[in-house]
């Protein structure tokens, strides 16, 4: 497994796994364009798995902004057959890593609150939740489950 940052090239992989997660943000071509625009504040990392030798293939990613002194992750997703394999936490683990680099406090999310495995995975990490927004989200309706890790310098 390669965890690197996001590439023009992989974009139409990055979709496709997108759409294949019905828990993920769902963002357009032309937003995550802006993603990886030069200067953007915005972190995008791919997790890739050989699918031959000479050949990679997108399994997941993560959307994160920095917020100086915060970061805020706004998007991850990993696509069904490579669930349950560890590749949420590596994508996470490594946006921590890069947050750290920064000299940042913490790092903030909101999740749907009925998304249990996304919510163990952050819990695990040590994430604590901070609050709630009453239907945040439609299609259908639910609360937002706001999370938080503060770093220790």
């Amino acid at each position: 497994m390669t965890i690197r940052p996001a590439t023009l090239a992989d974009l139409p992989y990055l979709l496709a796994v997108e759409r294949e997660c019905p828990g993920a943000s769902h963002w357009s071509e032309e937003q995550y364009r802006q993603v990886l625009s030069p200067g953007a504040n915005r972190l995008l990392l791919v997790a890739l798995r050989a699918s031959s030798p000479n050949s990679m293939e997108v399994d997941g990613f993560l959307v994160a902004r920095h917020l100086a002194p915060e970061w805020e992750l706004e998007n991850i997703a990993v696509a069904p057959d490579a669930r349950r394999s560890g590749l949420g936490t590596q994508l996470l683990s490594e946006l921590l890593t890069r947050a750290k680099e920064t000299n940042s406090e913490s790092l903030f999310l909101e999740v749907r609150e009925s998304n249990a495995a996304a919510r163990a995975l952050y819990e695990k990490a040590g994430f604590r939740q901070t609050g709630r927004r009453k239907a945040y989200y439609s299609d259908p309706a639910e609360d937002a489950i706001l999370y938080n890790l503060t770093f220790s310098l």
